[in-house]
């Protein structure tokens, strides 16, 4: 089946879990959203939850993409908490199931998330990805461009730091 992309869904309990076991799955295999594998649900649920709250509060927005029923992508769209940038927004946690992937559900998922920025009439998306696993070459390919290195900043383990680079999707071209 095809993945269909749905923005500000309920979130139900069910729907929160199966975010979190998908958050627990990508870390697992090796994503970089926010934890170092190994992760449990345990770990990873307080901040889920914090992620949730800024969706239940209106300030952020949630993207998830379902393929026959199963959570399979997901990203937030963070607001900054600060009138200078509110033109603009962050996406964070930007995952895809690592059983799927290269089916084209990351790119499907950046595009929506792309064309919410654009119904929202803000100026850019920023995401920031780790160095050193080469996910900056995906968001070139979905049309961000690199904007800044903070080196060394994400140590992933002792003798293990890693740059935060910082992309940036201009929506005003």
């Amino acid at each position: 089946m095809a993945v269909e992309f749905v923005v500000d869904p309920e979130l139900t309990d069910d729907l929160r879990a199966r975010i979190v076991a998908l958050w627990v799955e990508v870390t697992n295999a090796g994503g970089a959203v926010g934890f170092v594998a190994p992760v449990s649900a345990a770990q990873v649920r307080p901040v889920a939850e914090a992620a949730f709250a800024g969706v239940d509060a209106g300030l952020d927005r949630l993207i998830v993409g379902v393929d026959d029923g199963e959570i399979v992508a997901l990203l937030f769209v963070t607001d900054n908490r600060f009138d200078l940038k509110d033109h603009w927004r962050v996406l964070k946690r930007v995952m895809v199931t690592p059983r799927i992937q290269k089916r084209g559900y990351g790119a499907g998922l950046m595009r929506e998330a792309e064309a919410l920025g654009r119904k929202m009439g803000l100026a850019g998306l920023h995401v920031t990805v780790r160095g050193g696993i080469g996910t900056e070459n995906f968001y070139r390919r979905v049309g961000y461009r690199e904007v800044g290195r903070l080196p060394g900043t994400i140590r992933v383990a002792p003798g293990d730091d890693r740059d935060d680079i910082l992309m940036w999707l201009d929506l005003r071209e």
